[in-house]
């Protein structure tokens, strides 16, 4: 049986890359919960299965989805994931850890080897992080003069396992500088556009899973009925055959992977920062209200310009199914779940339309206005005293309660970001 080890084994990955995995008869994931104890105790009670259910324009289905070979938590089993990297049995990795799991330097052209997680693992026996597991467990396939392996990053990351090669050789070089000849020689680094949109599941959501059911006791994670997964084929040895369920296997992965990240998750940070303003709760909420729907297509046509082919051919229909699949009132998506980790999002998904629309000489005032809107959040989450869910909390509480002016302070998030400073 071939393996796939996952780290990251959250609602996401079990909607999208388990649910294209469960009906390939010769493959098996090792699923790896980073933190939550909770989750992964469920899950090994029942296996590792879970009920999978989706909304789509006929109604609510629910699957039973059991890929799981093993479930382990990072926090505690360190050992076993290594191990099971370096196994040959093992051909592929895959990793969901969101956008701020991979500890990208400021200018995201390498590892931040200064952040906490990735000092402490460098200096500890076990590590504790995805990129400190992952690192290790190639180290140990090199020593072990394994097979070549496969990496993924199924995150929404421009250039997303481009980059985890850079960091993970950063971190290899500091760790074990002795085995980059052979990572470098054995290991792709394939990259993916992932899309499926997972919201937090409410009670009553997960009961309506439950009824529709074989296995109403297990856990459940919800989703839509769309689903696009494109992959690079560049695989250094075994691949499931992921076409079979749907997947798209293509020699560059960037222009679907631009018209993503420019029109689905730029659109999305928009309207859930301007949405939660607004006093919108959901998806559905935001883009029925008529300025915030304007302001969704003045975005994507700011962004349109900037998607390359063979994706830009696509763009007509592609706008259209997302406002489609924006306004399903029973995915009950919640804006607040969108802008958690707001300055890691807005660097990928905006800064780039307003750099673009600069190069090229063309307005990108809605860019702008989105952007602002962040500010505008954030500035409101401090007033309220709302603790803000982002992994630069603390800097942009201390810049919010400085003595500087509101234009300095602007200026001091907009840097925090990487967006040009004379949005200030």
């Amino acid at each position: 049986m071939k393996r796939i080890v996952h780290l990251g084994l959250g609602n996401f990955h079990r909607a999208h890359q388990a649910w294209y995995t469960s009906p390939l008869s010769d493959w098996k994931i090792t699923g790896v919960v980073m933190s939550n104890r909770d989750l992964w105790r469920e899950l090994n009670e029942h296996d590792g299965a879970y009920n999978l259910g989706t909304w789509d324009q006929y109604g609510l289905k629910s699957d039973v989805i059991a890929i799981y070979d093993d479930v382990f938590l990072a926090t505690e089993q360190a050992g076993e994931i290594i191990a099971r990297i370096a196994d040959q049995d093992t051909h592929v990795v895959t990793l969901t850890v969101t956008e701020k799991g991979y500890y990208l330097n400021a200018n995201g052209t390498g590892l931040d080897l200064n952040a906490a997680p990735i000092a402490e693992d460098l200096a500890a026996q076990m590590p504790k992080s995805a990129i400190g597991i992952l690192c290790s467990g190639l180290v140990a396939r090199a020593s072990a003069k394994g097979g070549p392996i496969t990496v993924l990053s199924c995150d929404n990351l421009a250039d997303n396992s481009h980059k985890l090669r850079r960091v993970v050789m950063d971190y290899v070089a500091k760790a074990a500088p002795e085995a980059t000849t052979w990572i470098e020689a054995n290991t792709s680094f394939a990259n993916t556009m992932v899309d499926r949109i997972t919201p937090r599941l409410s009670p009553q959501a997960i009961e309506e899973i439950a009824q529709v059911s074989a296995r109403p006791d297990l856990c459940a994670v919800g989703t839509e009925g769309f689903s696009e997964w494109v992959i690079e084929d560049t695989f250094a040895g075994p691949r499931p055959a992921w076409e079979t369920s749907g997947a798209v296997f293509v020699q560059d992965v960037a222009s679907f992977e631009n018209r993503k990240l420019r029109l689905l998750n730029a659109s999305h940070s928009y309207f859930a920062y301007a949405g939660l303003l607004a006093g919108h709760r959901f998806v559905h909420e935001a883009i029925a209200d008529p300025q915030l729907r304007a302001g969704v297509n003045a975005l994507w046509d700011e962004a349109a310009p900037l998607v390359p082919a063979p994706a830009s051919a696509t763009l007509t229909d592609y706008r259209q199914a997302l406002l489609d699949r924006f306004a399903v009132p029973a995915m009950r998506h919640e804006l607040a779940q969108i802008a958690m980790d707001g300055s890691m999002k807005i660097r990928e998904r905006l800064v780039p339309i307003v750099e673009g629309c600069a190069a090229n000489d063309t307005p990108c005032a809605q860019a702008k206005q989105a952007i602002s809107t962040w500010i505008a959040f954030v500035r409101d989450q401090h007033a309220q005293q709302t603790p803000l869910n982002d992994p630069n909390a603390q800097e942009i509480a201390t810049i919010l309660a400085s003595d500087a002016s509101v234009l300095e302070q602007d200026g001091a998030l907009l840097e925090l970001i990487g967006a040009p400073l004379d949005l200030a």
